[in-house]
């Protein structure tokens, strides 16, 4: 690598002295040309009407568009995991299974205690019954004034009492009924299964963090489940291009791991915010992954076309100089012998190639020798330029 810099740094430098050496001679050699300057040597290429694309490259991570972590609601001993990194899970799949004892002695415990309510709740519904029916037999021996007033207040309150006894019964059985039902729900929770909402299809298990045999609290991470089929390019887009993404713009993507390979995608989502420490925004791209080549965590580099002019008026971007704190080029003149200074606007750079907004250009622009020039200087031209001198024979003359 070292051996390869040299060689390039010497020949560059060889490059540099020849040029010298050839703007020297030439300049010595060239016809005057106007207020007694020397013409100076240059290249000069034509102006050009060409389209030219604005276009961005930025780099970026690849995310996976959905990815969630399968994690146990209660805790327990891990008694079986039944996926592995890779392997491919359906909405609903089993993923593990936790210790489910103590779960399924607490449900036993529940439905015990529900069949303890209920014949309570028979018992007081028996007892409510013959309350009732004294009550009523009283209120008739009362009409017929052969109960007395306080008979017919015992009787009464006797019913009461019996109804209150039967109502908490009721509320004690929907209660066991409840806690019977938190238990199968807890005792179910020791069955821990793939679930997502957004679309069918088939996920990749991508992590696995426990093994079979550890204990495991709630929300403890078993596995990581990840939808490959789209992908996200993540980008942060500076304050300069903020204002030219939109959402829907087409964006090309290569990776290192497939360096010949393109991938389209389109530009999904858009922060509508900078980041005050980087004053950049982040940008989603959505990438289509159906053959799984594209996999998340890989570095991205995304070309989005901002712009394109059709029939633009461009010049080599070598062309271009400052003269006086303006941009301009020179423009040689039809005869081809000076060139003259024009300030241009320039739009679109693009391979080598700059658009010019205005002025209207024609004719042909210096591209080499231009730092040596000023506004009316003369220029010989390479395929113009004067004869090469001859060397005096060494021969005699005829009849010398």
């Amino acid at each position: 690598m070292k051996k390869v810099i040299v060689i390039l740094a010497v020949f560059i430098c060889v490059t540099l002295i020849g040029w010298r050496v050839y703007v020297k001679v030439w300049a010595e050699e060239a016809p005057s040309g106007g207020r007694g300057a020397r013409a100076i040597p240059v290249e000069v290429k034509p102006v050009q009407r060409r389209t030219v694309r604005h276009v961005e490259e930025f780099t970026g991570t690849l995310v996976a568009k959905s990815q969630f972590v399968v994690a146990p609601k209660v805790s327990g001993r891990l008694e079986e995991l039944k996926v592995n990194i890779g392997d491919t899970v359906k909405n609903g799949d089993l993923i593990a299974v936790l210790d489910s004892a103590e779960y399924a002695q607490q449900v036993a415990q529940a439905k015990a205690e529900l069949a303890v309510g209920r014949a309570n709740h028979a018992e007081t519904q028996s007892a409510l019954d013959v309350a009732t029916r004294e009550y009523d037999r009283a209120k008739e021996l009362r009409q017929q004034k052969v109960a007395s007033e306080a008979e017919l207040d015992e009787a009464k309150a006797r019913f009461n009492a019996a109804e209150a006894k039967h109502a908490v019964a009721e509320a004690q059985i929907k209660q066991k009924e409840a806690a019977l039902a938190a238990a199968e729900v807890r005792l179910s929770y020791t069955r821990i299964h793939a679930s997502w909402t957004d679309g069918g299809g088939t996920r990749t298990v991508a992590e696995r963090f426990k093994d079979e045999g550890n204990m495991l609290g709630a929300n403890d991470p078993i596995v990581t489940i990840v939808d490959g089929r789209t992908v996200l390019a993540i980008i942060n887009v500076i304050e300069r291009d903020f204002p030219d993404i939109r959402v829907g713009q087409v964006a090309t993507i290569t990776t290192d791991a497939y360096p010949d390979r393109q991938f389209v995608g389109k530009v999904a989502r858009r922060a509508p915010v900078l980041k005050e420490e980087s004053r950049q925004a982040r940008v989603e791209i959505e990438i289509p992954n159906p053959d799984g080549l594209l996999a998340p965590g890989m570095f991205a580099r995304a070309r989005i076309q901002f712009a394109e002019h059709s029939d633009a008026t461009v010049v080599p971007a070598s062309a271009l100089v400052r003269r006086d704190g303006r941009q301009g080029v020179f423009l040689v003149d039809g005869e081809g012998k000076k060139v003259r200074f024009v300030a241009v606007t320039v739009g679109i750079t693009e391979e080598g190639w700059a658009e010019i907004l205005q002025p209207q250009l024609q004719g042909s622009v210096v591209t080499l020798g231009q730092h040596l020039l000023e506004d009316g200087m003369s220029i010989v031209l390479p395929k113009t330029g004067p004869p090469s001198r001859q060397q005096p024979s060494s021969r005699p003359a005829a009849g010398g």
